[in-house]
């Protein structure tokens, strides 16, 4: 696919692997919901979390990304492995919804559904 909203959101995922969230396109009231729970407060939050926190510190690889858009929305579903010392713990299933307007090229809302893939348990 090649609307621009679909590189913003990558940006994001790729701020999980890198630790630096300087570089995401996020507005400063962008908010993250986790399971029904807000989880990220500003941009500002935002960035110094996916640079600095220690919950991001265990993503080890994003893989089988698969993207959609609807309206306003950017859908992304992959895989994410999770781990220490180099060595993976669990993979799990994320379903991450990115509002991102199109006259608008930053992320205002973030919902993340996590699910265990079959053999693993949160």
């Amino acid at each position: 696919m090649d609307d621009p909203r679909i590189a913003v959101a990558r940006a994001y995922l790729d701020a999980l692997l890198s630790h630096d969230g300087n570089s995401v396109p996020l507005a400063p009231d962008a908010v993250r919901h986790e399971a029904g729970i807000k989880t990220g407060f500003s941009g500002n939050h935002l960035r110094r979390s996916l640079s600095g926190g220690p919950q991001f510190r265990l993503v080890r690889a994003i893989r089988d990304v698969e993207w959609s858009v609807d309206g306003d929305n950017v859908v992304a579903e992959y895989l994410l492995d999770a781990g220490l010392f180099g060595k993976n713990l669990m993979t799990v299933n994320v379903h991450e919804t990115f509002r991102i307007p199109p006259d608008d090229l930053r992320i205002h809302r973030i919902t993340a559904k996590i699910k265990p893939t079959r053999g693993n348990r949160l």
